[in-house]
């Protein structure tokens, strides 16, 4: 068994099975909560470009040359890439690989000279919520507060712990952050 990373586009037909089963497990979720499309509205609010070099990236965690996990970021602002589609299939679950993308994600953000990760998950992925908050996520809403009320659950994250080739990664400010609305 041999694991891994492959950067990248969404449009990669490798991709395609890992973004059909997100896009199956959000309706599943979410159904039309947040729009009648859908998850299909999500998954195409943003243009491929968006997910791509030099502003954000597109991963994919091969294991034996088959996608099993992924992930993506973006643009937030100067500072803060914006975290997407942290993904693994159904059937390599409980394995750490989303963690291992997640970590991924985060040192190619520093690479790309980013120093804030922001994101949100829905109120519907408690798996989600348990995975950001246990890999050094500030939760930027109540979380004793019922999930269900808040809707869109924002995190975000220094990368100053954030280690590459065992050099830690300073960020260049760690001030409170201002998320979005």
């Amino acid at each position: 068994m041999s694991d891994s990373f492959l950067y990248t586009s969404v449009n990669d037909p490798l991709a395609t099975p890992l973004l059909e089963e997100l896009l199956f497990e959000y309706d599943s979720r979410y159904g039309t909560f947040f729009n009648a499309e859908g998850a299909k509205a999500e998954l195409n609010k943003y243009p491929p470009e968006a997910f791509s070099p030099p502003s954000g990236n597109f991963v994919l965690l091969l294991r034996d040359g088959q996608p099993i996990a992924g992930g993506a970021f973006m643009r937030y602002d100067d500072e803060t890439a914006e975290f997407k589609r942290v993904w693994t299939h159904s059937g390599y679950r409980r394995q750490g690989l989303a963690k291992r993308v997640l970590r991924e994600l985060e040192e190619q953000a520093v690479r790309q000279g980013y120093a804030r990760v922001y994101l949100t998950t829905g109120f519907r992925q408690p798996e989600a919520v348990g995975l950001y908050l246990t890999n050094g996520y500030r939760a930027l809403f109540d979380t004793a507060a019922d999930p269900e009320t808040i809707r869109s659950l924002p995190f975000e994250k220094w990368l100053s712990d954030t280690v590459l080739d065992g050099t830690p990664i300073l960020a260049t400010r760690q001030q409170p952050s201002l998320a979005h609305p």
